[in-house]
């Protein structure tokens, strides 16, 4: 697969990214070797290879089972800011 500008263009304007002209290049270097390397994967014969569960297989894995919690006077006591039941964060996206 050919990673071109206008492919970086639109993967930008997906992304909501502004990439300057300057770092079109750089980009589509990187993404191309990206896009080489899952291409050198597809190629290998996992015929019979069970697929990964999880990325260690000396981890443990726990029952789930229900278990006491925090009341909420102790968690209000444990935020910097509250306005009880809430916790009160610091804005993050203007509008």
């Amino acid at each position: 697969m050919e990673i071109n500008a206008k492919t970086i263009a639109h993967l930008a304007n997906l992304s909501r990214l502004h990439i300057a002209d300057s770092q079109m290049e750089q980009y589509q270097q990187d993404l191309q070797k990206m896009v080489a390397f899952i291409e050198q994967l597809n190629k290998l014969n996992t015929e019979g290879v069970a697929p990964l569960r999880m990325m260690s297989a000396a981890a443990e894995q726990r029952e789930d089972r229900v278990q006491g919690s925090l009341s909420l006077e102790e968690a209000m006591n444990n935020a910097p800011a509250s306005h009880p039941p809430y916790f009160t964060v610091p804005k993050v996206i203007n509008k």
